[in-house]
């Protein structure tokens, strides 16, 4: 490995930020590592002033003192040819949100690196922490991959393991595993620093399968599903795009929900084993504990909703609004 290796991070959410944070702090250890240049989404509107906001990565890169660069894309000739002017030799991708054309992929010497949040082959693609949860796995990770010209399907250098806690939501989950990313990305640029690498291991096709991206579209809870599917749903959709369901006529968002056998519901005795399509989402219990929803398998327990322009409550003050659907 030639004695300075040069290296272009691209990244643009908060997932992408300890990702960053890392090879800043390995740079100003090391002399024989320097960060290059930055690469992120541009500026998006944000907030109720819908005022143009910098990403959490640039946020950082240009508090950093480091050169940042925000196309919109990276198939335009002029910004190729300015990524290769760069001369990098190693780019390290983390949640960018571009494509990376195959002209960008053949540039660096040590080619292109990718922080990916799941246990590859599984979940590949655009929201594996939220469909992690959303299928109930017991565990994830993160994995440091070679980039090839497929979507997450390149060989895996690293690999890091997590249990999924029983409360963990999208927010709290991807927060972990922005950590844990830093991790194998740290330890990844130490083998390459040291003039080697960890045996790249070629992910089976067995056992692949693809994180579509979320969409606000499935915000909507569907009684129809069990009591537990409808659980991981509202934990998986924190804080995007926020479960959402209809309580007594009004719609409301769910942040958060558990389980519950129907048996062991105060309204037990009232409520069929099986559900009739149209008892389906009705409250059958609301009490200080939470307000029980009838799912096709067991209820829904609310505990934690926002009510359009509200703010989060608990289900215990959300009643005191709504007296009438206590029991």
């Amino acid at each position: 490995m030639a004695s300075r290796m040069r290296i272009i991070f691209a990244g643009t959410p908060e997932f992408a930020v300890p990702c960053l944070q890392a090879l800043v702090d390995i740079s100003q250890s090391d002399a024989s590592v320097e960060i290059i240049a930055v690469y992120s989404q541009p500026d998006r509107p944000s907030g109720r002033g819908r005022k143009l906001t910098p990403s959490p990565v640039k946020d950082l890169a240009l508090r950093a003192g480091l050169p940042v660069f925000t196309p919109e894309t990276l198939r335009e000739k002029a910004v190729q040819a300015q990524f290769t002017a760069l001369q990098p030799d190693l780019f390290v991708v983390v949640a960018f949100g571009m494509i990376l054309p195959k002209k960008i992929l053949a540039i660096p010497k040590y080619g292109c690196w990718n922080v990916h949040a799941s246990l590859l082959p599984r979940w590949r693609g655009a929201a594996p922490i939220q469909r992690a949860i959303a299928a109930g796995d017991s565990e994830t990770g993160v994995c440091l991959m070679q980039m090839d010209a497929g979507l997450d399907t390149g060989p895996v250098y690293l690999r890091r393991r997590i249990a999924i806690a029983a409360l963990d939501t999208g927010e709290s989950l991807t927060r972990k595993l922005a950590i844990e990313g830093a991790t194998v990305l740290r330890a990844g640029v130490a083998y390459l620093s040291a003039g080697t690498l960890p045996e790249a291991q070629i992910q089976a096709e067995q056992g692949a399968n693809y994180a579509h991206k979320l969409d606000k579209q499935e915000a909507a809870l569907d009684f129809t599903k069990t009591a537990l599917e409808l659980e991981l749903q509202v934990r998986a959709f924190v804080p995007f795009p926020i479960a959402q369901a209809e309580i007594a006529g009004e719609t409301v968002q769910i942040l958060a929900a558990q389980a519950q056998p129907a048996a062991q519901t105060p309204a037990a005795a009232q409520t069929p084993a099986t559900a009739s399509p149209e008892d389906l989402g009705k409250v059958v219990a609301a009490n200080k504990h939470g307000i029980d929803l009838r799912c096709s398998e067991g209820v829904l327990r609310i505990t934690q909703l926002k009510r359009a322009g509200g703010k989060v409550i608990r289900a215990a003050d959300y009643l005191n609004g709504r007296p009438e659907l206590k029991s």
